[in-house]
């Protein structure tokens, strides 16, 4: 009697498109030491995955694991590296993005060791880049940021949550260049003013989303600017923008976009309710 072991299935007909495929990254990891077969099993499904999310993993995968388990790929379309800000740099990665120009979605946020020439890398290559998350890289410059909108003006959302070389013409640039931009951050950065907010507002005319928190020198002025250009805007967060007042937001509230700071008068009830530990009515119809 022949008993059927799992690996007598067939690789790219059964296990890789009906078992690997639902199962997590860290998982795979784990499996590909059982033996030499499930090693060599798991570098073919690995070979051909289009989804690498290390978020799971964090700095538990070496260096040389990375570097290991992408060196085939050649279809990657979404790589998320941001849990690995501590270790990966531009000799991990760029081999990685040289081979994967199909890639549409990269989150790097957070790899503190990176340098531009890995953004730059991103813009070369990466043509059809839809998705990009760069939050808390300090390392992107105006130059880096000028490449991708050059290069990927498929570009829908960026993050460039605190990333505080940018400045002005940087953003104004990459707005009149990107003109598909549905979601941006230019959030903790002090050097964006009204002439990014306005130059953005004007060329992405389908902005959904846009993250301003802690950009304290925008003022009322681009805000409106932003309502009479973005019908679609369905998000904005001002937070900490202290020079942005309720004559510019009203209109924004009036057409249900979602605003991160209360109005003048609900935030005057919450303050109430917690010194009389109580809220009062009061007729809001009036």
């Amino acid at each position: 009697m022949h008993l059927f072991h799992l690996l007598d299935l067939p690789w790219e007909d059964v296990l890789i498109p009906h078992i690997l495929c639902y199962l997590p990254l860290h998982h795979l990891v784990r499996l590909q030491r059982v033996s030499k077969q499930f090693h060599s099993l798991i570098q073919v499904y690995l070979s051909n995955c289009r989804t690498f999310h290390l978020s799971t993993l964090g700095l538990c995968i070496p260096r040389e694991a990375f570097c290991s388990m992408l060196k085939d790929n050649k279809v990657l379309q979404n790589l998320s590296l941001q849990s690995c800000s501590e270790w990966v740099t531009d000799k991990e990665l760029l081999p990685v993005i040289g081979q994967n120009q199909h890639l549409q979605k990269v989150d790097l946020s957070g790899c503190t060791c990176l340098t531009r020439h890995s953004l730059v890398a991103v813009s070369l290559s990466c043509m059809h880049l839809q998705h990009f998350g760069l939050a808390h890289c300090e390392w992107v410059d105006s130059l880096s940021l000028r490449s991708l909108a050059d290069h990927c003006r498929e570009l829908q959302s960026i993050d460039l949550t605190a990333c505080r070389q940018l400045k002005d013409d940087a953003i104004c640039y990459l707005a009149r260049k990107c003109l598909k931009l549905k979601s941006l951050s230019l959030a903790v950065n002090a050097n964006i003013t009204d002439e990014s907010v306005e130059e953005v507002a004007k060329n992405c005319r389908g902005l959904e989303q846009l993250d301003l928190t802690g950009c304290l020198r925008v003022r009322n002025q681009s805000i409106r600017t932003l309502s009479e250009y973005c019908p679609k805007l369905q998000s904005l967060k001002v937070n900490h923008c202290h020079n942005v007042t309720e004559s510019s937001l009203e209109s924004l509230r009036k057409r249900n976009v979602v605003i991160d700071v209360e109005p003048p008068l609900q935030r005057a009830l919450v303050l109430l309710q917690d010194v009389l530990g109580f809220a009062p009515f009061i007729n809001l119809q009036i």
